[in-house]
């Protein structure tokens, strides 16, 4: 039976008083952190909930939202570093084609940590851009644009400007479909027991596995 303790942190989990890494999302609690771990948490707790997110909606393989009247897709890559600030295993980095999507890595969020950088590949109307993110500052490592059609040396240059741009786009396309997503009811509501379902389905198969 879950004590008493467990059970607030529960329901104020569901009620989105507390994000998926089990840290308060008001900024009156954060206060009581130390600074460097409200600055650590101003700056990434959001980002990590929306890579999270991210990675439990790409699952499926369908398009997650639109941009320009078009699909978009989101496929994680062979690497993903999860981070937490509180528990005794504070980030683990997951390497392999499906590492992303393991139950290895589902165990983890289970146990707390949030995806805090990946490598996703972003794809529309058959065109596939690729890019590293990182939760901190939500930007752009690394990326890599679809091939150029153009040949013209200046026709390239502008066609690689316009693809970087696309891509800009199309990512913050995604992160609009999140946040019309947490902030409203459904999160608490749905989203949220959904995600945890997900994240515990591996905790018990690993369980069964050992």
């Amino acid at each position: 039976m879950k004590n008493r303790r467990q059970a607030r942190e529960e329901t104020r989990f569901l009620r989105g008083d507390i994000g998926i890494d089990g840290q308060s999302t008001h900024e009156e609690e954060a206060k009581e952190e130390s600074p460097t771990s409200q600055l650590f948490r101003s700056r990434t707790w959001l980002g990590r909930e929306f890579l999270t997110w991210l990675l439990w909606k790409s699952e499926s393989s369908e398009a997650l939202c639109t941009h320009e009247g078009h699909g978009v897709r989101v496929l994680f890559q062979d690497r993903v570093t999860l981070r937490g600030i509180k528990g005794e295993v504070s980030e683990v980095t997951l390497k392999g084609k499906t590492s992303p999507y393991s139950e290895e890595c589902r165990h983890a969020l289970a146990n707390g940590l949030l995806v805090h950088q990946a490598r996703v590949k972003v794809s529309t109307q058959e065109r596939e851009w690729e890019a590293s993110l990182d939760a901190e500052h939500l930007d752009v490592r690394s990326a890599k644009i679809p091939q150029l059609l153009s040949e013209e040396d200046d026709a390239r240059l502008t066609e690689r400007l316009e693809l970087a741009e696309r891509l800009s786009g199309l990512l913050h396309a995604l992160i609009e479909a999140f946040l019309e997503v947490r902030t409203v009811p459904t999160w608490r509501k749905k989203v949220v027991p959904n995600m945890q379902a997900w994240m515990r389905d591996a905790r018990r198969s690993l369980s069964k596995a050992g």
